[in-house]
């Protein structure tokens, strides 16, 4: 069976985690979220953001945590606006819009918003009520082309939305990874301080599922609790959501597991580099986007599974590589030995 580099999400998840689940497998807890393990959890993601006030609630998904903050924050005539290669633009299935709610998709060289991005959006947007109002602005950290956002970027975004009456939102899928990236200068306070709401992902970073929604803005907390239970979010059985959180944060493992799914990406990205092969994007993250020869990637693909992401012209394309927390040393230096055979 070939090894993938795919995703980030093939194994199942951190032996810490399956002997926290058995050992409080038969003990019995409140359900819906209101077990110790989920208000435990929520307790230590207050104090590592340094907000007593913050609400948080689990789920099971990424893109449940998309929909359901989304459509819960917007008011009907209200759109979102985020990049083009933004999970929710590009691979939602149009979660988003099956709720009312336009997205303002917005070309990027890098994947990450601007502030003049934002503004162009609203400057072809004055004709109110014939138009929409924009309310809303989706990011990725890290994004879906492996960059991160700098405090400098975050803090200029968060100024912007704050003047504009718009709200923050950060998907938190690789939050891990990117804050945990070697060039990165932002930690969880900076998120929370600078966001109205993001979330803190599991099932990438060593869950076996479960994503964990913070909402920092006061005026967004009321009621959220309706709407994840009207989109079929609010797990009877929560406590299976709240373990997980426990374990992971309790310590330094969340940011352990990603600084190992990043330190693997990056000697993978060196070999290239020294190989004289360029990439899609500068990335410090668990993804690469080596660009290569078609058939250098026809080569690579006998003995390993990843995705052809993008096609540059009729002899190359971009791959992308996503390693994981469980990504061991020697299929790294497999891999790494078949990319210097391609020279």
């Amino acid at each position: 069976m070939k090894f993938s580099f795919k995703n980030d999400y093939s194994e199942g998840c951190h032996p810490r985690i399956l002997q926290a689940l058995a050992e409080t497998n038969l003990m019995q807890q409140n359900g819906y979220g209101l077990d110790d393990y989920c208000l435990q959890a929520e307790d230590i993601i207050r104090k590592k953001i340094n907000n007593k006030n913050a609400k948080i609630y689990f789920v099971s998904g990424g893109t449940q945590a998309n929909l359901i903050v989304i459509s819960a924050f917007l008011r009907p005539h209200e759109s979102v606006i985020a990049a083009e290669t933004g999970h929710i633009f590009t691979n939602e299935t149009g979660a988003i819009e099956a709720t009312g709610h336009k997205v303002h998709g917005v070309p990027t060289s890098d994947g990450k918003l601007t502030v003049n991005h934002i503004q162009e959006v609203l400057d072809h947007h004055q004709n109110k009520p014939h138009q929409l109002k924009q309310k809303l602005v989706y990011i990725s950290n890290s994004t879906e082309v492996g960059t991160i956002y700098s405090k400098d970027e975050l803090q200029r975004l968060s100024s912007f939305c704050r003047e504009h009456n718009l709200f923050l939102f950060m998907d938190g899928a690789r939050l891990g990874n990117a804050l945990s990236a070697e060039t990165n200068d932002v930690n969880l306070e900076d998120v929370a301080r600078l966001c109205d709401a993001f979330y803190l992902g599991g099932t990438k970073n060593g869950a076996l599922i479960g994503e964990a929604i913070v909402i920092n803005n006061p005026a967004l907390q009321e009621e959220f609790g309706f709407h994840m239970k009207q989109k079929g979010a609010l797990l009877a059985k929560g406590r299976f959501l709240g373990i997980q959180f426990q374990e992971l944060l309790k310590d330094e493992l969340y940011f352990d597991l990603a600084k190992t799914a990043n330190t693997q990406a990056m000697k993978i990205k060196k070999v290239f580099g020294e190989q004289g092969f360029h990439f899609l994007a500068e990335t410090f993250t668990n993804q690469i986007f080596p660009i290569l020869k078609n058939s250098e990637i026809e080569k690579l693909s006998r003995n390993f599974d990843f995705y052809v992401w993008k096609k540059i012209d009729a002899e190359n394309s971009a791959i992308r590589l996503i390693t994981s927390w469980a990504t061991k040393d020697d299929v790294v230096e497999e891999f790494i030995r078949e990319v210097k055979n391609l020279k």
